[in-house]
């Protein structure tokens, strides 16, 4: 069945009225894109989660990373403070 000009009109009407901004998504990716906003504005929810969910995860594992070449200065930075701290107990006695 194919619709008359009147009715393509309308349909065009209506998407036109409907429509997503371009210019919208893209803000809300550069402003609010690790919370996936742009994917719930543009109606796809499943993957804004997963996006959300894998984001999570790679900075998880990121300052994993990034924690096992830290610890050796956090224990002596924990080390030097236990002894400043003895020091200044035993110096008081």
């Amino acid at each position: 069945m194919a619709l008359n000009t009147e009715q393509e009109m309308l349909i065009e009407t209506r998407i036109a009225n409907e429509q997503k901004s371009v210019l919208v998504a893209y803000l809300l990716w550069f402003f609010l894109g690790i919370v996936s906003l742009h994917r719930f504005y543009l109606g796809r929810p499943v993957s804004a989660i997963l996006q959300i969910i894998s984001y999570l995860i790679v900075v998880g594992i990121i300052w994993w990373l990034i924690d096992a070449l830290l610890i050796p200065g956090m224990v002596d930075r924990n080390r030097e403070e236990l002894r400043r701290k003895y020091r200044a107990e035993y110096a008081g006695r």
